[in-house]
């Protein structure tokens, strides 16, 4: 069929727009796939000594583990103060906007600070307290939409850390994982709050895991880890389509499932490694391809980038995995244990030793090509990276650091 010429540069400047919106915007956990990889180009491919440019630092945050969501020309962020959890709206210079408060929240376990990054969808965000309290702001101006207690409704289990989930966002429903004694997953209708939907009870407890959405061809599933499995649900109606035993320690699966096709990567702590999955054709029943015990994340994520899988292992050394068959290819040995995300042909880390590294993926190559430290803040550095805009936001405690990594002239 031939499309006539204006049609045709009228579809091409939307997709340009698109593109442009993804590279300036992450508007939820790990950006906006949710994978870690940031659709971002012109980056600086090392740093001077030093590390980048810092534009500025913003303070008074409370406790926070949470990253940062950036839409609309706005930051967003969460933090706890005395033992009640703050919504937190950002200039892209660094001023706040405005504070909203969701209420008290879980201790943490011997950790406390905020564990929820707002996701952004349509001019509201969302958030899911570590207590199980889910609500609904207005990102303009930080007015309450609505507020559901998932942990009372569904008879959520409290775990021992707290709750540790970014809401995902699908068709226009908000799902959430309380792993409740009445529904494992729900989906709430992003506009009122209303009940979409409430998966069956499988007995699991949900497990610091935030999920994702995964499509390929025709097969369209949400998938996530719960206390005792992997799990695959229909995001129309809350049908378990399949659950596969993966138990893990501690009850810890903290780190979001990867996919490439119907190819599934899972990696937990404590020495457990990842294992990759196989989807049937059928999208009701996986099948393990491969297992390694060497890159074991904790909570740190991990990037799935061409034929590689990338992360910080459990004792600081980073790997990188054969996707296929997941051989190591090639390792940086006490790099530090850290979150990983990518942008633009390289590796961002935030490692617990409050460094920054920048790391040139390539096997052959795999190293470290600039560093900087992060000595804003306070607490644990467990905070995931975010690049948006050629800006790289740093999370610490009650401190946000925000540095420019545009490759420039």
């Amino acid at each position: 069929m031939h499309v006539p010429a204006y049609t045709a540069s009228a579809a091409l400047g939307l997709a340009l727009l698109a593109a442009g919106a993804a590279a300036t915007e992450s508007p939820q956990f790990r950006g906006p796939n949710r994978d870690g990889v940031y659709p971002a180009e012109g980056l600086l491919q090392s740093w001077p000594g030093g590390g980048p440019r810092r534009l500025w630092t913003a303070s008074g945050l409370g406790a926070g583990f949470a990253g940062v969501t950036v839409a609309g020309g706005r930051v967003y962020t969460t933090g706890i103060r005395d033992g009640q959890g703050y919504v937190y709206a950002l200039d892209t210079a660094g001023k706040t906007l405005w504070t909203r408060g969701y209420g008290a929240v879980h201790g943490g376990g011997g950790y406390p600070g905020s564990r929820t990054t707002p996701t952004f969808h349509d001019g509201a965000l969302y958030i899911l307290s570590s207590a199980g309290r889910a609500m609904a702001l207005d990102a303009a101006s930080g007015e309450v939409r609505w507020q559901r207690d998932l942990a009372s409704d569904y008879g959520a289990r409290q775990i021992q850390w707290g709750i540790t989930e970014s809401p995902l966002v699908v068709d226009g429903k908000v799902i959430f994982t309380p792993g409740g004694r009445k529904a494992t997953m729900v989906a709430l209708d992003a506009e009122s709050g209303e009940a979409v939907w409430a998966s069956e009870a499988t007995g699991d407890a949900s497990a610091y895991c935030s999920p994702r959405l995964l499509e390929a061809g025709t097969l369209r599933q949400i998938v996530t880890l719960t206390e005792k499995h992997l799990i695959g649900v229909d995001p129309d109606d809350g049908k378990v389509l399949w659950r596969h035993s993966h138990p893990g320690r501690y009850d810890i699966h903290a780190v979001s499932p990867l996919f490439q096709g119907r190819s599934i990567y899972v990696t937990d702590g404590y020495g457990q490694g990842g294992k990759m999955f196989e989807l049937a054709a059928d999208g009701r029943s996986v099948a393990v391809k491969w297992q390694d015990e060497n890159l074991d994340v904790h909570h740190g994520g991990a990037v799935w980038v061409g034929g590689h899988i990338y992360g910080a292992a459990g004792r600081g050394t980073w790997y990188a995995l054969d996707a296929a068959t997941g051989a190591a290819r090639a390792e940086i040995p006490r790099a530090g244990k850290g979150s990983v995300v990518y942008a633009d042909g390289r590796l961002y880390g935030y490692t617990e030793k409050g460094e920054v590294l920048l790391v040139d993926p390539e096997p052959a190559s795999f190293r470290v090509v600039g560093t900087l430290e992060i000595t804003e803040g306070d607490g644990h550095h467990w905070a995931h990276p975010v690049i948006a805009g050629g800006v790289l936001y740093v999370r610490h405690g009650d401190a946000l650091v925000a540095f420019d990594v545009t490759a420039g002239e």
